[in-house]
């Protein structure tokens, strides 16, 4: 599939990407933690900043939007409706539509990592911003909501179409295989990917986006229905687990002491 807009990551302390969409000199930007890379991408390449598109509230997603705002007064920042940042002029619910740049998002609320996190998903060019829900191989640590929202809503980003591109906003990617490989050890899908990803890193580039359909492969937190993974569970509990939600909580945890 290709896109109808380019897709750049810019790099924001020390593991962080913020996505800029660009089209015809007008530019959307995910989480700008930080103003200062920002502005330098968006005029080395002749970008107007149209929309700000916010996932959720901490501060190194939207730490930089107040000095964006100062040099594009007019930009939208859209966002959760219910979220405890301040700064939103287009506040958003789940299964809300959002067009920017005639870019057609669905807005999918995923709570787990916070209460107020969304995803934007475009499914004309099969692109999913998806914050801090979803990582490669990965997921965020569950702060706000439960065990239950968490798992809950990394199956609803896995119900979309597997040629799905995901672009998450952390370059955690040689660490979470790391724990994958621990919970799954004889995935050879998952040696695949370090090894590839371990080549990127060597090269400076990112590890992102990833696909939902290599996710599938790899993700142990989207792998809560597999025998390998609820084996490892188990091991790690000391339990028979009895749910999904079990599995993914204990692996979760796992991973929180990894």
């Amino acid at each position: 599939m290709t896109n109808t807009y380019s897709i750049t990551p810019i790099n924001a302390f020390d593991d962080n990407y913020i996505w800029c969409l660009a089209k015809q000199q007008h530019a959307i930007v995910v989480d700008p933690g930080d103003a200062e890379p920002v502005l330098a991408h968006l005029q080395a390449n002749n970008l107007n900043l149209t929309a700000i598109l916010i996932t959720h509230h901490h501060h190194d997603h939207t730490g930089g939007i107040e000095a964006l705002q100062q040099t594009y007064p007019d930009v939208i920042i859209a966002g959760p409706s219910d979220s405890p940042y301040a700064g939103i002029t287009q506040p958003l619910h789940d299964n809300d539509k959002l067009t920017v740049m005639d870019i057609d998002f669905d807005v999918m609320a995923i709570p787990g990592h916070t209460l107020d996190h969304v995803a934007y998903y475009d499914a004309t060019d099969g692109n999913l911003f998806c914050g801090d829900t979803l990582f490669l191989a990965g997921c965020g640590r569950v702060f706000e909501g439960t065990m239950e929202q968490m798992h809950t809503a990394l199956q609803r980003l896995m119900s979309l179409p597997a040629q799905t591109t995901a672009y998450p906003t952390h370059e955690y990617s040689l660490a979470n295989l790391a724990f994958a490989a621990a919970v799954e050890p004889d995935n050879q899908d998952i040696k695949v990917a370090i090894e590839q990803c371990q080549q990127q890193r060597a090269n400076e580039r990112p590890t992102l986006p990833t696909s939902l359909a290599t996710e599938a492969l790899i993700n142990p937190f989207v792998r809560c229905h597999q025998p390998s993974v609820i084996v490892a569970a188990n091991q790690r509990a000391e339990a028979q687990l009895t749910s999904q939600t079990e599995v993914f909580s204990t692996i979760r945890q796992w991973k929180n002491n990894f």
